[in-house]
């Protein structure tokens, strides 16, 4: 079977595409609006269309919102190397540069959050404030796992995240996402979703997107070096660096959205991101919803984030 064409991607709708130059690769965005830049990072095994029931009202709201495609995802470059903390944040701050403004505020989905709460440590000068759904702090991720190991255990960070480990073999996992059509990526997302959600049309939908998008050359294993980088660093002197340099409260305020029911990054370990949280932030906990508050509740999401950004 031919792979799909990365502009498979471009999907028609009340927005424009157009590719954006930064950090030495180029980078797909989908925008709409006029106004302040929020920028939105989404999370593994997605691209920019995850966001867009939030990139149509955040516009309709009066600001520039723009959905990207991260570095190896979708139709932006997919290079061998740089999926490390310092440069993703810099692809992130690039990205904010090149669109021509001198803050955004950044909203992320696990990954993509990461991103954001590492760009706002990283960067701060180009970050206004930062909303993370569906995940954590960096440090706070990383000592739930190492608290809580792979003990049995009713609420496990390391459980929870058992495919981080499985992911840091060579070649078998990208041939394992990438079979049947990716069809263990619909897996993935279903194990991961409220159970209201993946009954309806709209995850199907969602899914069969994802999983098309995941059979594009060079995705697979792109999406899984950011995994198998968070995890080697650890062992690495560039870890002990790189928690050093996110270790300090950021000093932009922070909206975390998290489902009740997200059995990928625990609630107890979202709620632990509290100490890196700037002046004026908050935190939403959605009944009944998963790791996708954005897909599997869009308009309690969206008014979560409107009511942040005006107080911001």
């Amino acid at each position: 079977m031919t792979p799909p064409d990365p502009s498979l991607v471009r999907i028609d709708g009340p927005w424009a595409h157009r590719d954006v130059s930064a950090n030495g690769i180029r980078l797909h965005v989908a925008e709409a609006g006029d106004g302040p830049l929020v920028l939105f990072l989404h999370g593994f095994g997605q691209f920019w269309w995850t966001w867009r029931h939030q990139l149509t009202a955040l516009a309709d709201a009066g600001y520039h919102a723009v959905a990207a495609d991260l570095r190896g995802y979708g139709d932006s470059d997919k290079p061998p190397r740089g999926y490390d903390g310092w440069t993703l944040a810099g692809d992130v701050a690039g990205l904010v540069r090149a669109l021509g403004e001198r803050q955004a505020h950044l909203v992320g989905h696990a990954w993509g959050g990461l991103l954001a709460w590492t760009a706002a440590a990283l960067h701060p000068r180009v970050v206004a404030s930062v909303t993370v759904l569906g995940g954590a702090h960096p440090l706070a991720l990383r000592s739930a796992i190492a608290r809580t190991g792979l003990r049995r255990k009713r609420s496990n960070q390391a459980r929870a995240l058992a495919h981080l480990f499985r992911f840091q073999v060579p070649m078998a996992p990208e041939r394992w996402l990438t079979e049947d059509d990716g069809a263990n990526l619909a897996g993935l997302l279903r194990a991961w979703s409220g159970r209201q959600w993946t009954a309806t049309a709209d995850f199907d939908t969602s899914s069969a997107l994802f999983r098309e998008a995941m059979l594009i050359p060079g995705v697979a294993h792109s999406a899984l070096e950011y995994y198998r980088w968070a995890f080697r660093a650890q062992f690495r002197g560039e870890g002990r660096r790189f928690g050093a340099e996110v270790s300090a409260r950021v000093s932009a305020p922070v909206l975390q959205i998290h489902g009740a029911a997200d059995p990928c990054v625990l609630p107890e370990t979202a709620r632990a991101s509290a100490p890196w949280r700037g002046p004026r932030s908050a935190m939403d906990e959605l009944d009944d919803i998963g790791h996708f508050p954005h897909l599997e509740a869009p308009e309690p999401t969206t008014k979560a984030l409107l009511d942040f950004l005006a107080r911001t």
